[in-house]
């Protein structure tokens, strides 16, 4: 094992790689002890189950992820921190399908608790939203429409899901364009007005 050099680290770097090559999916307990030439049993020592392997794959590349986002979003606000973000985002997703599958996961409580990951993806993408004059409920309401947004668009464009002639990339412009057009004039809750009615 000691020739391996493992470490919880070190597979889950590992495995984000695998993750890329076989589809997250691909990504078992016995792949990843075959590229580092060990049995199954080597891996144990240092995770307690595939469950938490993948866990750990999904933190590591949710890390990557929203750094790579941080550093595109930096010194950047309103329309511009937008588009970096969003360029920032598919730009991961198409390059590394298999670790951003893996960040469409959960992670349970107690492993999360040990990360900076949920604090680094908060700030950095309710910061970029607060420009906008953004707050609570309507913060959570745009961050749910942004990704589920982006993740539609980069699922079909991954997929080859576009078959019309128009470029691929001049839609993906014109669509942020929107989102932030949207952005700028987004309907405030009125739970609260209704609420007393």
């Amino acid at each position: 094992m000691a020739r391996a050099g493992l470490t919880a680290e070190r597979l889950a770097a590992a495995g984000a790689e695998l993750a890329d090559e076989a589809g997250f999916d691909g990504l078992t307990v016995s792949a990843l002890a075959r590229r580092f030439g060990v049995k199954d049993a080597s891996l144990y020592s240092h995770v307690k189950n595939l469950r938490e392997l993948r866990q750990r794959v999904t933190l590591y590349a949710a890390g990557e992820f929203i750094d790579s986002i941080a550093a595109a979003v930096a010194g950047r606000a309103g329309k511009d921190a937008l588009v970096a973000f969003a360029d920032a985002y598919r730009a991961y997703a198409l390059a590394h399908p298999g670790r951003y599958a893996a960040t469409q996961h959960q992670v349970d409580p107690e492993l999360l608790a040990g990360s900076t990951v949920m604090a680094r993806t908060v700030d950095t993408t309710y910061g970029m939203l607060r420009a906008y004059g953004l707050t609570e409920p309507d913060l959570t309401d745009a961050v749910r429409l942004l990704r589920s947004t982006f993740h539609g668009y980069i699922s079909l464009e991954a997929e080859g899901g576009f078959g019309h002639p128009r470029e691929v990339q001049r839609s993906w412009e014109r669509g942020v364009q929107a989102l932030h057009i949207l952005l700028e004039h987004w309907p405030r809750d009125d739970e609260g007005e209704k609420s007393d009615d």
